[in-house]
């Protein structure tokens, strides 16, 4: 799926709408799959960012309460969280978060380390929100074998054929359909517990500031939800050797070392796991990012209506570097159990 192109008067107009008229530069920032990001510079010197929420997958309506709820419940407690200016769907202005950097990969476990005490720690922030429960702004979000069934579905569309390319993509799936479950059985048997998760945990999605304050972002998908998808999800591209479009496979593993730092630094933090959750953390990854990987697949099959695509292989690009850093983390998956046990 290609960016939606833009001109400056759809973006003045929006900016309009939420009392912003003194733009002097309106230009694309980040590198998010979903939605659409601009960074606004004003005469004022006053910075922010606005954001187009991509409607062909989300309830604007449903995640503008969740992010509002979220937003303003964190600033109660007084935790540095993104501050909403202003929300006329499927427009939002937030402010710029200034002296704060992101990252797109993790160069050193130490940054592993920090990623994983940030996300544990958005998770212990959350935690409290009252009643009533947050919206799922997408149901079955996390639910693999759900993901499964979506996959099932795109191979029926085969867009433009593209199912005989995947043949050995789809026999690697089918070898881990009876992993796919574990964990929504035990959610649904009540061993592992619903909670609120950020469900997007990658390194761009926390920025730091110079004093080593963390702020989490992108808090689109937060939701009810296991905290091991979100753990796994920090496997999957912290660990990574290799960017999730990497096209020569033979540079594609997880890196064991990283793994173990985001294990400490998410026992560190993550204080509310049950035996259960402690028991699956090594698993996750592996399931997180099988996940992903059916994800990308299913979209390519579907002609690509989901992610943002820079040519026509892209997602089945993806797809095989997940695939491949499953069958990494299999690799090491005694390796990494230990870990897990060491820091328990």
């Amino acid at each position: 799926m290609s960016k939606r192109e833009y001109s400056q008067e759809e973006l003045a107009a929006a900016l309009a709408s939420m009392g912003v008229s003194d733009q002097t530069d309106v230009r694309r920032y980040g590198s998010g799959h979903i939605n659409d990001t601009f960074k606004v510079e004003t005469k004022r010197g006053v910075r922010y960012i606005l954001q187009r929420v991509n409607t062909d997958i989300f309830d604007v309506a449903l995640l503008k309460n969740n992010i509002i709820r979220v937003t303003q419940f964190l600033k109660a407690k007084g935790v540095k969280s993104l501050e909403v200016l202003g929300y006329e769907n499927p427009w939002r202005l937030y402010a710029f978060l200034e002296g704060y950097t992101s990252r797109d990969v993790v160069e050193d476990p130490r940054q592993a380390y920090d990623v994983a005490r940030a996300f544990a720690k958005f998770q212990n922030d959350c935690a409290d929100i009252p009643e009533p429960r947050l919206e799922d702004i997408i149901p079955k979000f996390h639910d693999t074998p759900d993901r499964l069934r979506q996959l099932d579905e795109a191979m029926a569309v085969n867009y433009q054929g593209r199912l005989a390319k995947v043949a050995a993509e789809l026999e690697f799936v089918d070898s881990w359909r009876p992993n796919a479950s574990r964990i929504v059985e035990m959610m649904a048997k009540g061993e592992i517990p619903e909670r609120v998760t950020h469900n997007d945990t990658k390194i761009n999605n926390v920025l730091v500031a110079g004093d080593g304050t963390a702020v989490v972002i992108d808090l689109d998908t937060t939701m009810p939800g296991s905290a091991l998808y979100d753990f796994g999800d920090m496997v999957r591209t912290s660990t990574a050797s290799a960017a999730e479009d990497e096209k020569d496979l033979s540079r594609v593993y997880s890196k064991k070392e990283y793994f173990e730092a985001l294990v400490k630094g998410y026992l560190e933090g993550a204080k509310f796991l049950n035996e259960a959750e402690k028991a699956n953390l090594a698993f996750s990854g592996r399931l997180s990012t099988f996940e992903v990987g059916i994800r990308f697949l299913a979209d390519y099959l579907k002609g690509d209506t989901y992610f943002h695509t820079a040519y026509d292989d892209h997602n089945l690009v993806r797809a095989r570097t997940q695939f491949k850093m499953v069958q990494s983390m299999e690799a090491q998956a005694e390796e990494y159990e230990a870990i897990v046990r060491k820091y328990i």
